[in-house]
């Protein structure tokens, strides 16, 4: 068996290593953005204004409470009748598959995140906030300037472990047609009726992906605690 997987890992490396560029990418790109939805959703889940609060509270309960091979589909399906995506190969990646996907996974980690970047906000201390406003600022300004500088300790190291996740659970976009790590998988099992085998090479890809990203978020937390020290 660890024959077989070594001959594997030689003979169809390029194609482990194109859906492994493939995973890395929309895994980052995906985290990213849904980083960026998370803040605005955490904005508005504290907002004063109730409805932005009813509507952010909504949003992330529908997602984190329906599995995200459902929201990748549905999101295929329905925007599909909306819009037409572009018929046009990016880095070898088909936009028209590709664009559903990193939306899909974009809504997805943006509602975790948001509670994430929601409870690093709260964690800090309620006085923080009254000290920045009796110097006069604003509210924006106090948690643009005090705030927020002090939740980061907390939010960054938790977006990085996001990273980790979204590696996993990229594996679901082989059922579009992606060409991740699975979907090489499939390709190779096809050609060598290996099964078994293509299997073990991609759960050891994904162990090596997570290795070094949880190893390089480590050192990465350690030099922001050194920052805020």
């Amino acid at each position: 068996m660890i024959e077989k997987i070594i001959d594997m890992l030689v003979s169809y490396g390029p194609f482990f290593w194109k859906g492994t560029k493939v995973t890395v990418l929309l895994s980052l790109n995906s985290v990213v953005l849904g980083a960026i939805l998370a803040i605005i959703l955490a904005f508005m889940k504290m907002s004063k204004y109730k409805i932005l609060s009813r509507i952010s509270s909504l949003y992330v309960d529908i997602i984190r409470g329906t599995p995200l091979i459902v929201q990748l589909w549905i999101v295929y399906l329905q925007l599909s009748k909306f819009i037409t995506f572009p018929d046009v190969m990016i880095g070898g990646m088909d936009m028209t598959r590709y664009i559903p996907c990193l939306i899909a996974l974009t809504m997805n980690s943006g509602a975790y995140v948001s509670e994430i970047i929601r409870g690093g906000i709260l964690s800090v201390d309620k006085g923080q906030t009254e000290a920045a406003r009796s110097l006069g600022m604003s509210h924006w300004m106090s948690m643009r300037l005090v705030i927020l500088p002090q939740a980061t300790r907390t939010i960054l190291p938790a977006i990085g472990n996001e990273l980790v996740t979204m590696i996993k659970e990229t594996a679901i976009i082989q059922y579009l047609g992606i060409a991740d790590i699975m979907y090489s998988r499939n390709t190779v099992a096809t050609i060598t009726y290996s099964i078994l085998p293509s299997y073990y090479v991609a759960a050891i890809i994904y162990l090596a992906l997570n290795i070094i990203s949880t190893r390089g978020l480590k050192i990465w937390e350690r030099k922001l605690q050194r920052a805020y020290n």
